[in-house]
């Protein structure tokens, strides 16, 4: 059959479908692009396993990332994340720090942070904001690696002067910082004794995440997220904290963290997209997943157990 030519009318409606097509085309994939990523680096706690590294979460946007505590290994964690296909976390890129509070668990990775990228050429000052006290310790940490600074820039490594720098902002809780990609909201925690201790609120073009940090009981962390798309919080595990029939223990537990009954709470009354939990202690032969069923018991949305170098 003679294929023949197809009226100018034709032409002209076949073009502007097509042109509709891949505009909707380009709409749909556009978010995957730029889709806001929460990155586990680490979700262990001061139990040394070996399978969960120190307290760190980025959340990776616009080609950014946006670091939530520093737990030891967190440099070498967001390698391996790099490794596994986000290109952003190369740890050159590493520069923006929130430190939820001033436990050793969440800060013994700062040293890395500031120094690790730097030894590697970053050549940009690492931002980091926290609780009062930070300044501090930043400046301490810079005091104890004086002398490998001196031999990095001086010696024949020839190293930058900038990238190791650290600039340690002090914050209260609202909008503490906003740039082209992000928005961060601090909000105040009870952690038991510490004078302050924060959550935080990232607003991106596609996302809201609300982390908790570590906790005790409180409905901050609901109000902040308030049916946010993903709600990162703490957990122990009851089961094993009764197991253990120490007084001392409990009365710790209570006031400085929460348990699956009392984060399950918080997610009803917060009503996020997805729950993951992480930082979580748990005892003997209980794992993880099982203090996630734990809140399953007393929570009907959707919630997971927050691993290492897993991505939401």
């Amino acid at each position: 059959m003679a294929i023949r030519s197809l009226p100018m009318f034709s032409v002209l409606i076949l073009a502007t479908a097509f042109g509709v097509w891949q505009q909707a085309m380009q709409t749909v994939e556009a978010p995957a692009r730029r889709q806001t990523k929460v990155v586990m680096l680490g979700t262990g706690t001061p139990q040394a396993r070996p399978e969960s590294s120190g307290p760190a979460v980025a959340i990776v946007t616009g080609g950014a990332v946006y670091l939530v505590d520093a737990g030891p290994g967190v440099v070498r964690r967001a390698a391996a994340a790099a490794e596994k296909g986000i290109a952003e976390l190369q740890v050159q890129n590493l520069k923006t720090v929130f430190i939820t509070h001033l436990h050793s668990d969440h800060t013994l990775g700062l040293p890395d942070v500031i120094f690790s990228p730097w030894v590697l050429r970053r050549a940009e000052p690492v931002e980091i904001y926290g609780p009062r006290g930070l300044q501090a310790m930043v400046e301490h940490i810079e005091k104890a690696w004086e002398k490998d600074i001196d031999v990095r820039t001086n010696g024949l490594e020839h190293g930058n002067r900038t990238g190791y720098q650290a600039h340690a902002h002090e914050i209260e809780p609202g909008v503490i910082y906003q740039d082209a990609h992000v928005k961060v909201t601090a909000f105040l925690v009870p952690h038991g004794s510490w004078y302050q201790a924060f959550g935080y609120r990232f607003d991106t073009a596609d996302r809201s995440v609300v982390l908790s940090g570590d906790t005790g009981p409180t409905d901050a962390v609901a109000k902040a997220c308030h049916g946010c798309d993903v709600m990162l919080n703490e957990v122990y595990s009851e089961v094993g904290l009764l197991a253990m029939h120490s007084p001392e223990e409990e009365k710790y537990f209570h006031a400085f963290h929460v348990s699956p009954g009392e984060v399950a709470e918080e997610a009803t009354m917060a009503k996020p997209g997805l729950l993951v939990l992480y930082h979580q202690v748990y005892w003997g032969k209980t794992t993880a997943d099982d203090v996630t069923e734990e809140v399953k018991k007393h929570y009907a949305g959707t919630v997971v157990t927050g691993k290492d170098l897993e991505v939401y």
